[in-house]
């Protein structure tokens, strides 16, 4: 619950509604592809448009799709599925249907967990996933007055996850969200690119008095497609809500939409009931029968899931609970972590600092994701191992890094190239050593006194004197055996 809901004694309720595109060639009824980018309406076909005379065939994929999201989230799968149309008109739904489904959806009574607010692990009830039809797109910009209409998003596949209205505050809906966000592409049924629409949100937001049952009147925010927005837009309407109830008015259940500029909500339309839809069972299409065997065969697919990942991380690894978190949060990023730990014999927390920190930091900086890292698994693991062997310290580490990330060859290399090897002969950093306590008597005499901090400063010009080329532990012991004496 929002610290301002509670104080106020007002409970937040959430329910969000997930729209996952699922990674198929082509469409859920037809064969035009679903690559994203084309110009407009180049990616409709009839089946899309809406002619008459035409059928839509189901694409089996999104079923296999639907089943295996359905087992990750400890579902019950349907035998027996039908498809429904939805009728509502819109000018970018050009049969004047969506195909959806609605009394026997694929996917029902499931559950996620989130850490809450607390910190400790909470449920979240999934009602229902189902698999439907996304519709085309309006466009206005640049059109002058006029809006004009791209249908190559007619027929993309789509698998709509419901909550149970479980969460009590946005960050709980933006961690619920993220979970999601995780799991499909875990599972390697949605790319979960919400730039491109093809992960994105619809929240439905209530307030109640504190203690009370009955739920209250919910407004429904459309089309959130980032985690930031999201957790904006629900707080505002959250307050909006509060001030409106407080003031003597009320909540109407409506459509609204989140306006990030100017970070508020605002209407769209009255909220349909499920009756304005007029569903019925599509004609079309035959229910889908799915056996036992195949919901098997599909269970046997499944990869290791993102908490069953973390608790292994922690048992195997013995990192740190949040690096574990981080590292698993991608499928992708633990699969690297795991390849560096296995090519090093560095300790596993030292290659997920690495992971975690310089590599995650120059993809950032230059907005790869990891599996475009131009640093390999094994290029990686081969830096590591120059530090454990003591051939170069953590300090120069990071530096040979960056003239790796920037393409100039392995750790070796850039080792050799730029003469970074650590220097280790006792002998040469005793004469410096020598050099820098003669150039600083006065504290030396500080040091000697007591003033046990001053170390670091003597190791820092020893470091500088040999361009941070001395091994650090070497440097440490020979500097406070000689001020010792």
């Amino acid at each position: 619950m929002s610290s301002a809901a509670a104080k106020s004694g007002w409970e937040v309720v959430i329910g969000l509604e997930v729209h996952a595109q699922l990674m198929t060639k082509s469409k859920i009824f037809s064969g035009a592809s679903t690559a994203y980018g084309a110009d407009p309406n180049t990616q409709a076909c009839l089946v899309d448009l809406g002619y008459p005379g035409v059928l839509p065939v189901l694409n089996k994929e999104v079923v296999r799709m639907a089943t295996v999201f359905g087992l990750a989230v400890n579902a019950t799968v349907a035998r027996r599925c039908v498809f429904a149309r939805k009728n509502y008109f819109y000018p970018d739904l050009p049969k004047g249907y969506q195909i959806s489904q609605f009394e026997l959806p694929i996917v029902e009574h499931g559950e996620l967990f989130i850490t809450g607010a607390d910190g400790k692990e909470k449920r979240i009830g999934i009602t229902r996933a189902h698999l439907e039809e996304d519709a085309g797109k309006s466009i206005h910009e640049g059109l002058d007055a006029n809006s004009g209409i791209d249908l190559n998003r007619a027929g993309i596949p789509l698998l709509e996850i419901v909550s149970e209205p479980d969460l009590r505050s946005a960050q709980e809906a933006v961690a619920y969200l993220r979970k999601i966000h995780t799991i499909v592409r875990y599972l390697g049924i949605c790319d979960g690119n919400m730039q491109e629409g093809s992960f994105r949100c619809d929240a439905n937001v209530s307030v109640r008095p504190l203690g009370q049952e009955e739920l209250g009147m919910r407004a429904e925010i459309k089309n959130l497609n980032s985690f930031r927005f999201i957790e904006k837009a629900i707080n505002f309407e959250v307050e909006r809500q509060i001030d409106l109830l407080e003031d003597g008015g009320t909540v109407k259940q409506e459509t609204r939409l989140y306006d990030s500029d100017k970070d508020e909500t605002r209407p769209m339309r009255s909220k349909e009931e499920a009756n304005d839809y007029r569903y019925f069972p599509d004609p079309d299409l035959l229910p889908v029968e799915i056996s036992e065997e195949y919901i098997e065969a599909a269970r046997a697919t499944l990869p290791e899931l993102p908490d069953a990942k973390r608790q292994r991380f922690l048992a195997d690894y013995e990192l740190k609970e949040s690096d574990a978190a981080i590292l698993t949060a991608s499928r992708a990023v633990a699969d690297y972590f795991e390849a560096v730990t296995a090519a090093t014999g560095t300790k596993a927390q030292v290659a997920a600092n690495w992971v975690i920190g310089e590599l995650s930091g120059a993809l950032n900086r230059d907005g790869l994701e990891i599996g475009a890292s131009k640093i390999s698994a094994a290029a990686l693991a081969g830096l590591l191992n120059r530090i454990q062997d003591d051939t170069i310290s953590g300090k120069i580490a990071k530096q040979v890094f960056e003239a790796m990330w920037d393409g100039d060859g392995s750790a070796d290399d850039v080792i050799d190239a730029k003469g970074l090897k650590q220097i280790t002969d006792t002998a040469a950093i005793e004469a410096v050593v020598d050099k820098v306590i003669a150039a600083h008597p006065d504290q030396v005499a500080e040091y000697r006194a007591g003033k046990d901090k001053l170390i670091g400063f003597f190791v820092g010009k020893v470091m500088q004197e040999t361009k941070g080329q001395a091994n650090p532990g070497q440097v440490n012991k020979i500097l406070k055996d000689k001020l010792g004496g």
